[in-house]
């Protein structure tokens, strides 16, 4: 198996919702939608980014999903190009209706901040200087 992530896939409770805050809110654009059960977005050169419908998710997967208070156990992350960006990310989730927090400096030597989705997901918005963060973002490793 080749190392690497095609699919998030994130089971909402109100589609319509969900896909108002990404495509209008966010200004993300559907790559693929099938009305009342799935909208997809192109997340990066191979990697998707599936919003599904609970009702639906849980058929096609063939389980239940679980609901109740708390934070979920897992972020996504969007890298951005420098410190200043985070900052303008979160103002635009701010702007879309997400629960925002504070972007902060972290001892690791970036800067992050998070905001909530519709259905509580965090997103981190993350500039890291490292080469890790800079491998994460479009144009900013020297091709070899």
């Amino acid at each position: 198996m080749q190392q690497r992530i095609s699919f998030v896939t994130l089971a909402v409770a109100d589609l319509g919702r969900s896909r108002g805050f990404y495509v209008d809110g966010l200004g993300w654009r559907p790559e693929l939608e099938v009305a009342g059960e799935v909208v997809m977005f192109a997340a990066g050169e191979t990697l998707v980014l599936s919003l599904w419908d609970r009702a639906a998710f849980e058929t096609e997967v063939g389980g239940r999903t679980v609901e109740g208070p708390g934070l979920l156990p897992f972020t996504l992350s969007h890298n951005v190009e420098t410190p200043a960006l985070v900052d303008e990310v979160l103002d635009l989730a701010r702007a879309a209706g997400a629960g925002v927090g504070e972007a902060a400096d972290r001892e690791w030597g970036g800067r992050s901040g998070y905001f909530a989705d519709p259905d509580g997901i965090r997103w981190e918005v993350a500039w890291n200087p490292g080469p890790i963060g800079r491998r994460v973002v479009p144009g900013t490793l020297p091709r070899g």
